[in-house]
């Protein structure tokens, strides 16, 4: 009858000799392995596991989102039991708006009174027409009430770069620059803390057909 090997001389025939690297099992009785976690080591930066907010299905729209009229539980149109979730998750960061969504998104159209604002098509998911209720204040609200941070992404595939550049001023500026006057008039006097601002979408497609020279 044959007997099944011990786990820790698999894990030595595994990875070798820790002098000679060479793979071999122990005559001598069976091995042992050490783990130090006290040796210093690479860190695995916690945003890389971000969460994404994309208009795309009901992500937003019945998903994050359902306006102030909604009889389901939220704060200020944002779904509570959603805040709820991803609180309990400890999301490192929340992008929006996209993904591919983002090249077709203009910022300036989902800011100030929301019965004021254009409505639009998203051409990349499902050809919704959509009202542009969740836009800048709401995306940068729901960050808050996650005790998360916010990762915005620009547009690329159909903006331009003094458009993006008053999106970051619009977020960032704390003094009467002309966007930072632009959001005191549109109801929060400070700015926000934006940790990431993306150029565009992925590095390929509709996010700019990035070259590897590039």
């Amino acid at each position: 009858m044959s007997t099944a090997p011990s786990l820790t001389g698999d894990l030595v025939a595994a990875l070798g000799s820790p002098a000679t690297g060479s793979t071999h099992r122990t005559a001598a009785g069976p091995a042992r392995v050490v783990i130090d976690l006290d040796l210093p080591g690479p860190t695995i930066s916690r945003h890389l596991y971000g969460h994404f907010a994309e208009h795309l299905g009901r992500c937003i729209y019945g998903g994050f989102f359902v306006g102030e009229d909604s009889e389901l539980p939220h704060t200020r149109g944002i779904r509570d039991d959603v805040v709820e979730a991803l609180r309990a998750l400890h999301i490192p960061n929340l992008r929006w708006p996209g993904g591919c969504f983002a090249d077709e998104y203009h910022w300036k159209d989902g800011i100030g009174p929301r019965e004021d604002r254009p409505r639009m098509v998203n051409s990349h998911w499902g050809d919704v027409v959509e009202d542009n209720s969740f836009g800048t204040h709401e995306f940068m609200d729901l960050v808050e009430l996650l005790d998360t941070e916010a990762y915005v992404n620009g547009n690329v595939g159909s903006g331009t770069v003094a458009e993006m550049s008053e999106w970051i001023e619009y977020l960032t500026r704390d003094d009467d620059s002309p966007m930072a006057a632009l959001r005191r008039a549109n109801g929060r006097d400070e700015p926000w803390r934006v940790p990431f601002f993306g150029i565009g979408n992925e590095s390929w497609g509709c996010g700019g057909n990035m070259r590897p020279e590039d």
